[in-house]
């Protein structure tokens, strides 16, 4: 599909991608690699995020084997990456000639990987389920028709509460369905807890911008808008997006007790830590609080997934999370890359994910998860999630920390008119150049 993006390109963009792609040669994934797997010779270094060795490793163990019994006589280095230092890396390593052949992108990162003409296009149709494929997550791999990476797996944030906590000061185990009722629950709650001063009813990070855009979102707010000059504008500063981030900011100052400046990477903590009743997290956040060697097992049977409800009488809008693989633009076996993507993506990998409560790359398998007990709020939410600009410097408005600078000001006391004032004009300085 063609994107909005495009106009705001220039030549300069345009020549780039089309030096990476017009090379005659066929998409990465066309089968090529195929025609004698035993005769295939070389290394193909795949880079993974630790999430994969946390929390399937198994997954990749198969799908390994599978790549070495196909494969016999290539050889596989597969290293897995912090989300804290990945992308200077992998900026390192194009620069220097050293990228690996596939590499897991956050799906916020692709587009400038895409637009640098570091990714190599691959061919849609050889991946199993990609016509059933995450709408969400398929765009952010697409651009100009072509597809420049596979989607890997969706997130979508919830409710993570200790049902425990919620029975033992309102009578009921349930988690509220409106936000009326969710804040008069957490009112009990805290009162319940009054002695213990570092309790949070509600854990919710200050410098949670997932968090604080959701509410933009059920305001009506946004980010950022594509206008008819051609160009991204920031527009936090809006009525609707001031609404949603005053909102968001109202509920951390009431009922987070911990230190607000702290981000959500490890919010889990607070809960296992008997420190917290309620987080908004993705739900796989959930299996950390009771993990043996994360959290407190004894638990198990009081942390439960639950629909956010949101401001407006809905449930509140989440980010559509996820990663993507790709292979990148000088890979000297990028049919061999693709083939184990198309392996690592494929119905049995996808399913093995969705077996241990992650949501799958596409609808056809995310639809059993809609009913099932500890996938339901994710996979239900899905279908309306929102998702960052879809803008050239997207990357570098997140690498500056302009969102979550903006919630610190307005938590240190900055006023909510102007840290947004001064946060569009950060964005507008930086959303439609190539980061």
């Amino acid at each position: 599909m063609k994107r909005q993006l495009m106009s705001a390109l220039g030549i300069a963009l345009a020549v780039g991608l089309t030096a990476c792609s017009s090379t005659g040669s066929p998409p990465a994934g066309d089968g090529s690699a195929a025609a004698d797997p035993k005769a295939a010779r070389g290394t193909v270094t795949v880079w993974l995020m630790d999430d994969a060795q946390k929390n399937w490793p198994d997954l990749v163990q198969r799908v390994n084997d599978e790549f070495a019994a196909k494969y016999p006589n290539v050889t596989l280095k597969l290293s897995y990456q912090g989300w804290a230092d990945k992308v200077g890396k992998l900026d390192k390593a194009i620069a220097d000639g050293s990228a690996p052949d596939v590499v897991e992108l956050g799906n916020t990162e692709t587009m400038k990987y895409v637009l640098s003409g570091a990714l190599a296009p691959v061919d849609r149709s050889s991946f199993d389920n990609s016509d059933a494929w995450i709408k969400a997550l398929a765009n952010t791999c697409t651009y100009q028709d072509k597809l420049w990476c596979v989607p890997y797996y969706a997130g979508a944030r919830v409710a993570i509460y200790q049902s425990a906590a919620f029975q033992q000061a309102t009578g009921s185990a349930e988690f509220p369905k409106t936000e009326t009722d969710l804040l008069a629950a957490l009112d009990r709650i805290a009162e319940k807890n009054r002695s213990d001063r570092s309790f949070s009813p509600l854990y919710l990070p200050g410098p949670y911008w997932y968090a604080a855009m959701s509410y933009v979102a059920a305001y009506g707010g946004s980010i950022a808008k594509f206008d008819s000059s051609g160009n991204w504008h920031g527009t936090l500063h809006d009525p609707k997006s001031q609404q949603g981030i005053s909102h968001f900011v109202d509920l951390v100052r009431k009922y987070n007790k911990g230190d607000q400046t702290v981000n959500e990477q490890n919010q889990y903590e607070a809960m296992a830590r008997g420190h917290a009743a309620a987080f908004y997290g993705n739900g796989y956040e959930a299996a950390s609080v009771t993990a043996p060697g994360t959290g407190d097992p004894s638990l198990k049977d009081s942390v439960r997934l639950a629909t956010m409800p949101g401001p407006d009488g809905k449930p509140l809008p989440t980010f559509i999370g996820g990663s993507d693989l790709a292979v990148t633009a000088k890979s000297a076996q990028s049919a061999l890359a693709a083939d184990w993507i198309r392996m690592f993506t494929g119905t049995k990998s996808q399913q093995a994910l969705a077996d241990k409560d992650i949501l799958p790359n596409n609808l056809t398998q995310l639809a059993p998860l809609k009913s099932r007990p500890t996938t339901a709020a994710a996979a239900n939410a899905v279908p309306d999630a929102w998702f960052t600009p879809l803008a050239p410097g997207w990357g570098a408005v997140e690498k500056q920390r302009i969102l979550p600078d903006m919630l610190a000001a307005i938590l240190k006391g900055k006023s909510v008119d102007q840290a947004t004032k001064e946060a569009d004009a950060a964005i507008d300085q930086l959303i439609n150049k190539p980061s």
